[in-house]
């Protein structure tokens, strides 16, 4: 075994500069800018599309076939699960050193990929209420789990885009703790507004949730969602892990799957 596959892929702390440790410190999720060319995010949309062509009503099996996803239901979008294993055009969103120094930042060094999904919020739906991302709320030295958002559309206030309020991973309580309803809307919250091809680290105890897509066009976003080492992957990789990936990735990248080398 690798003892530090993230050094091996290129992560290191100055990687995110001391404003954006901060800010991520605080407010609970950081725009990481601009990190996938827009040729880059044309190839993951055909990509996409065409495995949504190819597995039809079968879209998303995996997420409903996990026992460690709470919500496996979700009207109003579409989805397209395990990810790892459907093209190497997949495996930056595991592997990208300011993605993964983001995520350690917030988890410590010993993390592994706990899902890579895709989602689309169809028009007229998406709403979702306040949540995070944990059954239950932790103190703020003991996050469990950490999301990116890896925009392939706009995120704009009419199209659906992500609200979060910042600062709330450090209440050490739920939404429904204060809110009445958290389907509403908070006094604090923010709509997070950047172009295709940004992704946004969100620290996963904060409270967040979508928003109604208001336009006539699907609301598209790619989910590479972990979590500390020790904990249930929401997707067990090993299950679904296949030979062709394995012949593709690293040793390093492998680690990052939770998987064994030697397996």
């Amino acid at each position: 075994m690798i003892q530090d596959p993230l050094s091996q892929l290129g992560v290191h702390t100055e990687l995110l500069t001391d404003t954006e440790k901060d800010f991520l410190r605080t407010q609970g999720y950081l725009n990481l800018g601009k990190l996938l060319s827009d040729e880059t995010v044309e190839i993951l949309r055909n990509k996409i599309e065409e495995l949504l062509q190819e597995e039809g009503d079968r879209a998303g099996k995996e997420l409903e076939e996990s026992p460690n996803i709470r919500h496996p239901k979700d009207p109003g979008s579409v989805r397209l699960g395990d990810l790892v294993n459907k093209g190497p055009e997949f495996d930056i969103f595991y592997t990208q050193p300011n993605v993964l120094a983001a995520i350690s930042f917030v988890l410590g060094n010993s993390f592994k990929l706990s899902s890579l999904n895709f989602r689309a919020a169809l028009p007229g739906a998406g709403l979702q209420k306040l949540h995070a991302d944990w059954p239950e709320a932790v103190k703020s030295d003991d996050f469990k789990v950490c999301n990116s958002i890896w925009l392939l559309d706009d995120f704009r206030a009419e199209n659906g885009a992500t609200r979060v309020v910042p600062g709330t991973h450090l209440k050490s309580k739920l939404p429904q703790d204060e809110m009445e309803n958290p389907m509403d809307t908070h006094p604090d919250e923010v709509i997070i507004q950047a172009p295709a091809g940004s992704v946004v680290i969100f620290n996963s105890h904060t409270w967040h949730g979508g928003t109604t897509n208001r336009t006539s066009a699907p609301r598209r976003a790619i989910h590479s969602y972990f979590c500390r080492r020790d904990q249930v992957q929401q997707i067990n990789q090993g299950q679904y892990f296949r030979e062709a990936t394995r012949n593709r990735i690293s040793p390093a990248a492998l680690q990052m799957l939770g998987i064994p080398e030697h397996s």
